[in-house]
């Protein structure tokens, strides 16, 4: 079977062709194919390349970042230009200050040394960013893999997508429900909170943010106000407390609460949130029906296509073209708003088998004037056309 090539691989190969140097951030939630994307950049890139990863259980501080990076001056002062790759970068003590230091002496040598950089924890990496690199790096940003992608690569239906979600090293386990479930559980999930969020990141009330975590999964596309999450939710905390870790599941590349569309930033802020997975599979791995009774349940499907949608959006979102939402005035919704500049789009997701009227787009156009409007499943375009159509193109 021929290796699948990811779209945003392209974006890559061409900046590492530029001449103007920028160090390549490739950030992404676990299990989107990073490394692999890396690694068929070095297969383009030639043999001028060295791949090297931190992830060792003898701890690293920044002289493992200055060794690796010498070796790769050596090598790019006798072939004239070489990509340095590294990997797992968060588990460096002190990665983003050595890094700055060592990639402004290139600049200043103009040694034609390329740096690409990942890591597993995108909190981390991203602070590391912003603390210490600024102005000196471009962010590859790595969704969660599409429906089309799935398709192409496993074979995956639309329903299946729908349900079992994007997660390439979860496709070959749909046969075979509760190993795929155990699978996203223990290896991904788990891994994600423990490793990423609460092993580097201070968190008072690690049980409160699993529960949270587990509530905004089992509410994925629905608007959830933060009263009510406490309501529901085992551990004490504050409305302040659940926002610093929904914005926590959020950086992790699992979890986002979509703001309220009000075209005022401040209300934005302070309303409730819509809660979002970034992928279906986190949503679906906690339910108990599994995908014949969930599919054969219209209602409940509905929700989880709605999910699909909304996560769709949510990934395309994360290119930095457009800005996500939803609207509600009292009985009139709008499933999800993209914004962009002055353009708004207006979508809503309709997956059952009857028309039914849409007064919350005509609520939204008397509110804030015309519209572009788009309907998503009965009715208007089919979902599998939409979840095949880059998001960011609607906007344009």
């Amino acid at each position: 079977m021929a290796v699948f090539v990811r779209p945003v691989l392209e974006k890559l190969i061409a900046r590492m062709q530029e001449p103007r140097r920028f160090l390549q951030v490739v950030a992404g939630a676990r299990q989107v194919g990073k490394t692999t994307l890396v690694r068929q950049l070095i297969a383009a890139f030639g043999e001028n390349s060295t791949y090297v990863t931190a992830d060792s259980p003898v701890p690293n501080d920044g002289l493992w970042v200055e060794q690796q990076w010498e070796a790769a001056r050596l090598r790019c002062r006798a072939a004239g230009r070489w990509l340095l790759v590294l990997d797992e970068v968060q588990k460096v003590a002190g990665w983003s200050d050595a890094v700055k230091r060592l990639w402004d002496d290139d600049s200043f040598a103009g040694l034609d040394l390329r740096i690409v950089i990942l890591g597993s924890s995108p909190l981390l990496v991203e602070r590391g960013l912003v603390e210490s690199l600024a102005g000196r790096f471009e962010m590859v940003r790595v969704p969660h893999w599409s429906y089309g992608e799935m398709a192409e690569a496993f074979g995956v239906t639309l329903d299946e997508y729908i349900y079992f979600g994007g997660y390439p090293g979860a496709a070959s386990l749909m046969g075979d429900e509760d190993r795929w479930r155990r699978y996203l559980l223990d290896s991904l999930i788990e891994t994600t909170v423990s490793r990423d969020i609460l092993l580097m990141t201070r968190v008072d009330k690690p049980a409160l943010l699993r529960q949270l975590f587990r509530l905004g999964c089992e509410y994925s596309a629905q608007i959830l106000s933060f009263q009510k999450m406490l309501g529901q939710l085992q551990d004490a905390g504050n409305t302040t407390t659940l926002g610093h870790y929904l914005e926590l599941l959020s950086g992790a590349g699992m979890l986002t609460g979509l703001p309220k569309y009000t075209g005022n930033a401040v209300r934005q802020r302070a309303s409730s949130p819509k809660l979002e997975v970034m992928n279906n599979a986190l949503m679906t791995a906690f339910g108990s029906l599994g995908f014949e009774r969930t599919r054969a349940n219209p209602e409940l499907w509905g929700r989880v296509v709605e999910s699909a949608v909304g996560a769709h959006l949510a990934n395309g979102a994360l290119s930095g073209d457009y800005e996500l939402h939803y609207w509600r005035e009292a009985s009139r919704e709008v499933d999800f708003v993209l914004r962009r500049g002055q353009e708004t789009l207006a979508i809503e997701v309709k997956a059952g088998n009857h028309r039914t009227s849409l007064p919350g787009m005509a609520a939204f156009e008397k509110a804030f004037g015309r519209t572009k409007k788009l309907l998503v499943g009965t009715g208007g375009i089919p979902v599998e056309e939409f979840l095949r159509t880059n998001p960011s193109a609607l906007v344009r």
